[in-house]
C-alpha cells in the first residue's frame, strides 16, 4: 500500500486566482494489533512496515523480549478495513502474558491515573538504567549531521510534508534504519521493530526523531536497550526525568548547529 495518495484541492493565494491541482497527502489507516486472535490495539498509521510495528509495540510494551518469542505474524484483513488492516501475533509462550492487562494499559494509558514520579519508579523498576559502555556517546559533530541527514531519508516527507520520523543513528552519523508514519510513536516502533528484527545490538545506535520527545519515546527506547536519544524539537518534563533516571542521553532542539543535551553526556 501506498504511503501516500493524490487529492483535488484548490490553492488560494493573496491577489491571485483560485487555482486547481492535484495534491499528495499522507496516507492514514488503521492497523488493529491482535495477540492470539484477541485484539490489544487499534493504531491510526502510515500502511507499511507493519511487521516491524507490531514487533516494536509488542516489545515496548513488555509483552516480548526479541522476536524469538513470536511464533507467526499473520497480516489479514477485517471486514470494512481492507487487505491488510489486521495482523495477528501468535506467541511461543502465551500463558506468560496478561492479555486483559495489556488491553487495559493500550486503551487507557493516556489517563491512567497515576502522577509522573509514580510513572517513571514503575517503568524503572522493570527496566534498569542502561550502564555507559552499552550506550552510544555521540559527538557534537555526529548529532548536529543528523538532521540532514533525517530530512533527506523522508522521502514521503518531501511530497506530502505530513509525516513523522524516526531513524537509527551510528557515531558516523548514519542512518542504518529510517520509517515515516503519521504517528509519531508508531515511527518509533517500526525502527525499534526493525532493530529486534535484524538482531542488532542497541548499544552502538541511537535515536532521533523529528519532532517533539514525549515520555512514551524515552520509555519505548529505553524497553530497547538504546541510550541516546535525540529530537529536533523539544523534550517534555517527564522525558528529562526518565532519562536521567534509566542513565539515557537526552538531547533537545537539535537544528540550525545547535543542540540542548539535558541528559547523559557526549564523547
Amino acid at each position: 500500500m501506498s504511503q501516500s495518495r493524490p487529492v483535488s484541492t484548490c490553492r488560494l493565494r493573496a491577489g491571485g486566482e483560485p487555482e486547481f491541482i492535484e495534491d499528495l497527502v499522507a496516507t492514514e489507516e488503521p492497523l488493529e494489533i491482535r495477540v492470539q486472535g484477541r485484539s490489544v490495539a487499534l493504531t491510526m498509521r502510515t500502511p507499511g512496515h507493519d511487521e516491524e510495528l507490531a514487533i516494536g509495540f509488542l516489545c515496548t510494551e513488555g509483552v516480548i523480549t526479541g522476536p524469538d518469542d513470536v511464533l507467526d505474524l499473520d497480516i489479514c484483513s477485517a471486514a470494512n478495513d481492507g487487505p491488510g488492516n489486521v495482523i495477528d501475533v501468535t506467541l511461543r509462550a502465551p500463558e506468560s502474558v496478561d492479555l486483559a492487562r495489556l488491553s487495559r494499559r493500550v486503551f487507557t494509558s493516556s489517563s491512567c491515573g497515576l502522577c509522573g514520579k509514580a510513572t517513571i519508579d514503575a517503568v524503572s523498576t522493570k527496566y534498569p538504567p542502561i550502564p555507559t559502555r552499552q550506550s552510544l556517546r555521540p559527538t557534537i559533530k555526529t548529532l548536529l549531521g543528523l538532521p540532514t541527514q533525517l530530512h533527506a531519508a523522508q522521502a514521503t516527507f518531501q511530497t506530502t510534508g505530513g509525516l513523522h520520523a524516526a531513524a537509527l543513528f551510528d557515531s558516523a552519523a548514519n542512518l542504518p534504519v529510517v520509517r515515516e508514519d503519521v504517528g509519531r510513536h508508531n515511527a518509533v516502533d517500526k525502527v525499534l521493530g526493525r532493530l529486534l528484527l535484524d538482531r542488532r545490538s542497541p548499544a552502538d545506535l541511537g535515536l532521533v526523531v523529528s519532532g517533539r520527545i514525549a515520555f512514551e519515546i524515552v520509555q519505548k527506547a529505553l524497553i530497547a536497550r538504546v541510550g541516546c536519544i535525540a529530537g529536533i524539537s523539544a523534550p517534555t518534563s517527564l522525558a528529562v526525568d526518565l532519562a536521567a533516571k534509566s542513565g539515557q542521553t537526552l538531547v533537545g532542539f537539535l537544528r540550525n548547529q545547535r543542540a540542548n543535551v539535558y541528559t547523559g553526556q557526549l564523547a
